[in-house]
């Protein structure tokens, strides 16, 4: 059965955008590497955020999302093995990202990467790029249909609770800003409304503190 009628699944929305904010994210460091202006300390941020959210993400669909879908649709079991294959390849390819040097400015660069050190970086998150967006392109067909049809509302929040528990805090505010510019605001408040208060009330400074990080890494601001 279809759970959603007229309008899309809570499970379905978070994770599109979710999805939308990684897309988003890979193709900027990308961009970024590629832009001598940028400081190392920005780019190793926007790296380290995308190792460590996207390890977790494809980390918590294998082992806690995959089965719940299994449990309602057995069949689908090739296709999800075939996505957590895609994820093994995905973690080679984060490996060579994250193995890439980016702390400590060296003494003559003035906390900017030299020539050599972009390149790597670029050719790096060119891979991450590319093999997010062709797995992201394999998984939508199968994972949107089987989120609305096949998990519940209730093991939807518990899901969506225990990731959000268990995301290693590293440059969360980037998610937040990332969040802003690829959902509408009705959607990125559905994500956010069960916030416990004292977090909500950070939101603001977060969203500034994001923007001015993603200028940065843009080149359109300091």
């Amino acid at each position: 059965m279809d759970m959603n009628a007229g309008r899309d699944s809570q499970a379905v929305v978070e994770t599109r955008l979710t999805h939308e904010t990684h897309r988003l994210a890979t193709g900027l460091l990308v961009d970024a590497a590629g832009r001598p202006s940028v400081p190392r300390q920005a780019l190793a941020q926007l790296r380290d955020f995308l190792v460590v959210n996207l390890r977790h993400h494809h980390e918590t669909e294998d082992e806690w999302l995959w089965p719940l879908i299994l449990t309602a649709a057995p069949d689908v079991k090739r296709a999800l093995d075939d996505l957590s294959e895609e994820h093994e390849r995905l973690d080679a390819a984060l490996d060579r990202l994250a193995g890439i040097g980016l702390t400590g400015a060296k003494d003559h660069d003035g906390g900017h990467l030299d020539e050599d050190d972009r390149h790597a970086l670029r050719e790096a998150a060119v891979a991450v790029r590319d093999s997010v967006r062709d797995h992201l392109d394999h998984e939508e067909p199968v994972l949107f249909p089987a989120l609305r049809a096949h998990i519940t509302p209730a093991q939807w929040a518990e899901f969506a609770q225990r990731v959000i528990a268990t995301t290693p805090p590293v440059a969360g505010h980037l998610m937040i800003g990332l969040l802003d510019e690829v959902g509408t605001p009705a959607e990125v408040e559905s994500i956010f409304v069960n916030m416990p208060a004292p977090v909500k009330s950070l939101l603001p400074a977060l969203r500034d503190q994001a923007a001015a990080d993603l200028r940065v890494l843009r080149g359109t601001g300091s």
